[in-house]
């Protein structure tokens, strides 16, 4: 269905002013109306003024659409959704009026972030309170800049859909995406508060493989706090800044072995705290950085592994409402495993 857009008001646009004419209404094209609404986005048909002059097209459209921002018009635009006298164009191209523009709105990439998707969920263990996940590595868990969907929270909402009642579907803590492993959810808000007050608490017990490059002592602790990495912000890293958090990791050597000539370390690596890249950055601390952590590590070491070496492989807890201890292990990733068989190691 197309919408007529007439100004309501006098509008300035390349130094004139325009008032609302009858000649100078954004005339409706009645070729887009058939009179029905089949639920394709609709279409914002303008003609502009004869007397616009010399203002790059995506000025024009925010002042004539102003219920959208200029940057989302511009995201249009880019994508070929705007069109002018029926052709794509670009953001900064200057219009002379008489111009017939076409907008076909599309919705926020965030609109959609709490909707149910399909995704399938390696679901361990579940019951009325909590629900345990074997997360795959590539898969975001919870929706944000750059993954407005197809994540574990949009997957969570369709295969459990009364989750919408609970904040963040029950996500009570994350793994990156390229990381492997257990993760526990909660499906009841009572649950949820208890799995926090655990984790502040630190009596959840995380353990995660990982495979390190060199051969670290055989046991040992990381104490260092953590905060933003003071020049890249895509990265953390250790720092004594007043706005670093505590986060200590113990670590424990497993095997050793050996890619091409590069000698690499099986790690079990318990979380006392949970820190962004926290064993990432901690294990790079040591001079021990992760196989195939391009973020991190060495970018022409990459070609053995195409994601961080690493997997949440243990999770204990006590149950939110029958006070039980639970404790699972799952074997490693399928990729994970192949690696270390290419080390020469077997598969823990």
């Amino acid at each position: 269905m197309a919408i007529n857009v007439i100004p309501t008001e006098t509008k300035k646009v390349c130094d004139l002013h325009l008032e609302a004419q009858p000649d100078d209404t954004f005339e409706l094209d009645e070729s887009l109306d058939d009179g029905e609404n089949d639920g394709t986005p609709d279409v914002i048909s303008l003609i502009l003024p004869s007397d616009i002059c010399g203002e790059r097209l995506d000025k024009v459209l925010s002042k004539l659409v102003p219920q959208y921002s200029r940057s989302r018009i511009q995201q249009w635009i880019e994508a070929g959704f705007v069109t002018v006298d029926g052709k794509t164009s670009k953001i900064k191209t200057t219009m002379l009026g008489d111009e017939k523009i076409e907008i076909t709105p599309q919705a926020a990439p965030d609109e959609n972030a709490f909707s149910p998707e399909d995704i399938a969920l390696d679901i361990v263990y579940e019951d009325a309170s909590i629900l345990v996940i074997n997360k795959p590595a590539g898969l975001v868990v919870h929706p944000a800049a750059g993954n407005w969907s197809g994540t574990v929270l949009n997957g969570l909402l369709f295969h459990r859909p009364a989750l919408a009642q609970v904040p963040r579907a029950g996500i009570v803590h994350r793994l990156d995406k390229d990381t492997s492993g257990l993760m526990v959810v909660a499906k009841t808000l009572l649950a949820q508060t208890e799995l926090v007050r655990q984790l502040q608490a630190r009596t959840v017990k995380r353990e995660y493989a990982a495979l390190v490059w060199g051969t670290p002592n055989s046991t040992g602790i990381v104490d260092a706090p953590m905060a933003r990495h003071h020049r890249d912000r895509l990265k953390m890293a250790v720092s004594h800044s007043v706005l670093a958090k505590t986060a200590i990791t113990h670590y424990q050597r497993i095997a050793t072995g050996m890619l091409e000539r590069f000698p690499v370390s099986m790690m079990a690596c318990q979380l006392e705290t949970g820190r962004t890249h926290q064993i990432r950055v901690h294990m790079l601390s040591l001079g021990f950085p992760l196989v195939g952590d391009t973020l991190y590590g060495k970018q022409h070491l990459a070609r053995f592994f195409p994601r961080q070496a690493l997997q949440a492989r243990q999770l204990g807890l006590i149950h939110p409402e029958t006070g039980e201890s639970m404790q699972w292990r799952i074997p490693l990733a399928e990729d994970f495993a192949a690696l270390l068989e290419q080390a020469g190691m077997p598969s823990l």
